[in-house]
């Protein structure tokens, strides 16, 4: 491999938690061609600072000339369970649409070259549906379940769209005629299926490339369905503050800690994208503390000389700092703002009916017991 094509692989393979197949994209760059790559996502719950890892790597992506294609996945969506019911999964597609686009333009990455398709706008044609059927007849029901179980929601009694799920995945690759998809840890699973499955129906094997996955800020994976765990990406200055403040955040422990974890994934990556890739955290008394390196700033956690509460200000002042721009061209658009009412409604609360209370005839103000007599008497027709 030449240099040229080296470099463009460096930036393929830069921060990934791993590389499945990596020489398909190897050959694919000495030839001097353009990787064509996917990354979907379910349009189910709203997006969070959890999406900028997604959409930083696709600015690499784009960064290193590659075909790059975002699925909205209308109907995975729907199939996982009902997270995204079927009347809202339209408007659902267009707000993924809207805040994927403003993400990357965020970061300062041109979305020209940027291909978005909608799930359900090939995923209905004759040949996809017949792959369906193809595919369902050559794996079994527990390796459709094993597949999916990092990203399908499980239950006792599941439904049976659960295991349509992993089998739709796996033949995008095909359908979207990609060399490679991007995605998750969570995910892997089903990358390894995707592998050992499409040679079944005649067709080639994919490469994939495996993001890590941010840590929640209550611990665990950061999650659209967990309030707790995220930050929405049109929320309030004040809101995203308060989140921060109450986050966990152990003194010197930084695995699982999601404010260390947004400073990995988001805040140092989309600096270097800007072209100033540093991390500052001020001090009340002494020079701030400037990092490059998460390496440094995880020593200097460890070691107590970076506390989480002069963490916890700047990584608050350095998601305002990143999300304004999101903010302010959701503000900007009423087709935005409309999209979003539709796609997210707020709940209906049904009101109890109030329960007349009987307070007999002992009350003031009651009648006497012959008058209420009479009065409870129907009158006759004459």
């Amino acid at each position: 491999m030449d240099a040229a094509a080296q470099a463009r692989f460096d930036l393929i393979s830069d921060n990934l938690a791993e590389f499945l197949n990596p020489e398909i994209i190897e050959n694919i760059l000495i030839r001097g061609d353009n990787p064509k790559i996917y990354w979907g996502t379910a349009t189910t719950g709203r997006p969070h600072t959890g999406y900028f890892v997604p959409a930083l790597k696709i600015a690499q992506l784009l960064a290193a000339g590659c075909d790059v294609t975002v699925l909205l996945a209308d109907i995975h969506g729907f199939l996982d369970n009902l997270k995204a019911p079927i009347e809202l999964v339209e408007n659902r597609a267009k707000y993924y649409d809207k805040t994927i686009t403003a993400i990357l333009k965020s970061v300062g990455v041109s979305t020209e070259k940027l291909r978005f398709v909608l799930g359900s706008s090939y995923q209905k044609s004759p040949e996809y549906v017949m792959d369906v059927y193809r595919l369902a007849s050559v794996i079994s029901e527990h390796d459709a379940k094993k597949a999916g179980a990092e990203i399908v929601k499980q239950s006792d009694n599941a439904p049976l769209s659960g295991l349509l799920y992993p089998v739709l995945q796996v033949l995008d690759e095909e359908h979207l005629k990609v060399d490679c998809q991007l995605g998750g840890v969570d995910q892997r699973k089903l990358f390894v299926a995707a592998t050992e499955w499409l040679p079944k129906l005649g067709y080639q094997k994919r490469a994939h490339i495996v993001n890590p996955m941010i840590a929640g800020l209550s611990g665990g994976k950061m999650s659209s369905s967990v309030q707790d765990s995220k930050i929405d990406l049109l929320d309030t200055p004040e809101a995203i503050t308060k989140k921060i403040k109450k986050a966990e955040a152990a003194p010197r422990v930084v695995e699982e800690n999601g404010v260390v974890a947004l400073v990995e994934y988001v805040l140092l990556p989309a600096a270097t994208l800007k072209g100033k890739k540093e991390f500052i955290v001020e001090r009340r008394e002494g020079e701030p503390l400037v990092y490059t390196d998460i390496k440094k700033l995880k020593e200097d956690y460890v070691n107590d000389i970076l506390t989480p509460q002069m963490l916890k200000p700047a990584v608050s002042a350095g998601l305002v700092s990143l999300m304004a721009p999101i903010q302010e061209a959701f503000q900007a658009s009423t087709e935005w703002q409309e999209i979003t009412e539709k796609a997210y409604p707020p709940p209906v609360v049904q009101k109890k009916p109030k329960k007349v209370k009987d307070k007999g005839s002992r009350f003031p103000g009651a009648l006497p017991v012959r008058d209420q007599a009479a009065k409870d008497v129907e009158p006759t027709d004459k």
